[in-house]
């Protein structure tokens, strides 16, 4: 497992979401600044750390991911964050989030010069009404001007959307991808609204039924979704992905591709194999090595990085959490995974999973192999070497992605 990514949490916004369960936290206008320096003093004495980190000369940081919350709060804040962590790698893909109604032109112009190349703005709709019932505090216009302001400093910009939201229809939905492709981004991500438990959405929906998500319209709508991009030239990528050529968000595919990352800040998630944890064992106080870990996963838990929440996986368990993401892929699982999987789990387990997707209608199989074809060939035999094929998500498996990922999750 190659660290190829880096994750960097600010967990603050102007105002918290009603159906958010992220970490971040929302202050008084006179409150936020300090906050904000407090918070930032941390993540530059955190940075410095790992640029002193003798084990990163051997750690290639190809992707850096600036989340929250909201980052583009933060201000000239975030452009000092973005140009100390240019100060010790140099990826080639450096996105950072942020909200159309704290993204300013300025900004914008700022995050190009110290090298930052991509922004992820959440629009979520175009529909007025739809964003106040969900706690936005943008405006369609200024969704729209959002991505043009990234447009114009250089930078490529990618769009949230949400389906299934309180009072959407499937006429507003289709305003808002329309809307949304007039602007043109580069990337547009489609997530179904799910209520969280403990989000304020969540307790309006036990009082009122009529807030709870249709799984029926938001299939619909997700189904639109595709035909609408696909016919303007975004390609499906991922399970809520779309990008059009040469956009493909490359952090993200590092982890649906089990490669192996870092994370910075509050909530910050990390993923490491047991080799590169031993060599930066010294970036995580009080975490220990443990000898049946094959891979290691640390949640910071504080702001200065005292505290963390660790998962170790076995062998087996990172086998079976690789299959699983790979599923999100439209790509699918490729025959090379699964005849590294079938080292730790037994054959017969694999080639049954990769069987019931089959059955189900979640799966098909899609021969690697020139003149090859489906027919020609199990699922025995993709496992055990003897054929290439691999194992792709249907029109099915990506609608109902959970079924399909629990198949693999099963193994581990």
């Amino acid at each position: 497992m190659a660290v190829t990514a880096l994750y960097v949490h600010v967990p603050f916004c102007a105002q918290k979401c009603r159906y958010c369960d992220f970490d971040s936290r929302s202050f008084a206008p006179c409150d936020l600044s300090a906050a904000l320096d407090a918070y930032f003093e941390q993540l530059f004495a955190r940075l410095d750390a790992f640029g002193k980190a003798d084990a990163l000369d051997q750690i290639q940081i190809r992707t850096v991911y600036v989340g929250g919350g909201t980052p583009s709060l933060a201000g000239e804040r975030l452009v000092e964050l973005a140009r100390r962590i240019r100060a010790w790698c140099a990826p080639v893909e450096f996105t950072c989030e942020a909200n159309p109604e704290s993204l300013t032109a300025e900004l914008a112009t700022a995050l190009v010069k110290v090298g930052v190349t991509r922004v992820s703005l959440g629009v979520q709709t175009l529909d007025n009404a739809e964003l106040t019932a969900i706690g936005r505090i943008h405006d369609a216009d200024r969704a729209l001007a959002a991505i043009a302001t990234v447009k114009n400093a250089g930078l490529d910009v990618s769009c949230d959307l949400m389906c299934g939201l309180p009072g959407q229809t499937a006429a507003s939905w289709k305003r808002t991808l329309d809307g949304v492709l007039v602007a043109a981004p580069h990337h547009v991500s489609v997530y179904p609204l799910t209520l969280e438990e403990g989000t304020p959405l969540y307790r309006m929906a036990r009082r009122d039924e009529s807030l709870e998500p249709d799984e029926d319209f938001q299939a619909s709508c997700m189904d639109l979704a595709r035909e609408l991009l696909g016919a303007a030239g975004y390609h499906p990528y991922e399970v809520a992905s779309y990008a059009l050529d040469g956009h493909e968000c490359a952090h993200n595919i590092a982890y649906w591709t089990g490669r192996g990352y870092l994370g910075l800040g509050r909530s910050a998630a990390g993923m490491l194999d047991a080799e590169d944890f031993d060599r930066l064992a010294g970036l995580f106080p009080g975490v220990s090595s443990r000898g049946d870990a094959y891979r290691v996963r640390l949640v910071q838990r504080d702001d200065d990085a005292m505290a963390f929440e660790t998962e170790y996986l076995s062998q087996r368990e990172a086998a079976a959490e690789d299959l699983m993401l790979a599923c999100r892929m439209t790509r699918g699982v490729a025959s090379d995974l699964l005849v590294r999987a079938a080292f730790v789990i037994p054959t017969g387990e694999l080639a049954a999973a990769c069987d019931h997707a089959l059955e189900l209608g979640l799966a098909t199989w899609v021969p690697e192999a020139l003149g090859a074809h489906e027919g020609s060939f199990t699922s025995a035999d993709v496992v055990a070497g003897r054929a290439r094929a691999r194992l792709a998500p249907t029109h099915l498996g990506w609608l109902d992605g959970n079924v399909l990922f629990e198949l693999f999750w099963g193994l581990a």
